[in-house]
């Protein structure tokens, strides 16, 4: 069955897009066929692929509106079994034009309704905000990742979002879970870094990956290059992380 995964978390810098674009190129380099939908008018991880957002034609934004199906945006990317519904800034119109639209929270997920068979994984980059565009995120994956960031005020406004994903559950998408918590910008020197870890497992449990991904100059390199961190330096130890976590993500899902 396919994996629909939103990576959401609506505090900012917390390596969500990061995590989006590598999880996803570490499942496709495992052998996964994996689709990564860009979910941002930022279009980071449009950018972090390689693609070039001004010489879109088509973008999410497009597809969204009904303008353009799903599968004529989908574009090929570097790495092998990694494709990409890529985004620009088009994206911010989507809020104001499905104002008035009946069933707005659930135009995402009626559009992967119709290619989702054709992958193993599909990773949901989200706003950093909890907008229309997260909503209809949410209500199309079957889990969530949240990343956490490693450092003082981490937990800060995850409440927020455990509330909201619970909402979510009751109103709009029943099958709604939490895959995992990432502790994201890890340092394992850092009294503080060792705190956070501590608080999270203490309130969260189970819920926490045992993967960590490090602060680490390769992952913040990568995307100026277009590149997945696999694909600019896989023997960095960013690159490494990311394998690491796509390995216990698809050892858990076995187990299920």
């Amino acid at each position: 069955m396919t994996q629909i995964i939103s990576i959401s978390n609506q505090k900012g810098g917390v390596g969500k897009t990061t995590t989006a674009v590598n999880l996803s190129a570490a499942l496709a380099v495992a052998g996964e066929k994996a689709l990564l939908v860009d979910c941002d008018p930022q279009a980071n991880a449009t950018t972090g692929t390689g693609i070039d957002k001004p010489a879109l034609k088509f973008s999410i934004y497009n597809a969204l509106i009904g303008e353009v199906k799903l599968d004529e945006i989908i574009l090929p990317t570097e790495i092998k079994n990694l494709t990409i519904a890529p985004s620009n800034v088009d994206l911010i119109g989507f809020e104001v034009e499905m104002m008035e639209k009946k069933g707005r929270e659930k135009i995402l997920k009626k559009l992967l309704a119709k290619i989702k068979g054709d992958y193993d994984y599909i990773i949901i980059d989200c706003p950093p905000s909890l907008s229309l565009l997260t909503l209809n995120a949410l209500a199309a994956a079957r889990s969530v990742i949240i990343p956490l960031q490693s450092e003082f005020y981490a937990l800060e406004g995850l409440g927020q979002l455990l509330s909201t994903i619970k909402r979510i559950k009751l109103s709009i998408n029943p099958n709604l879970r939490i895959k995992g918590i990432l502790l994201t910008m890890f340092d394992k020197r850092t009294n503080l870094a060792q705190q956070v870890v501590e608080d999270a497992e203490k309130y969260f449990k189970k819920m926490i990956f045992k993967t960590r991904i490090p602060r680490n100059v390769k992952l913040g390199e990568a995307p100026s290059f277009g590149m997945p961190v696999i694909a600019y330096n896989k023997s960095s130890i960013g690159a490494k992380s990311y394998i690491a976590l796509a390995e216990e993500l698809l050892e858990n899902d076995s187990r299920k």
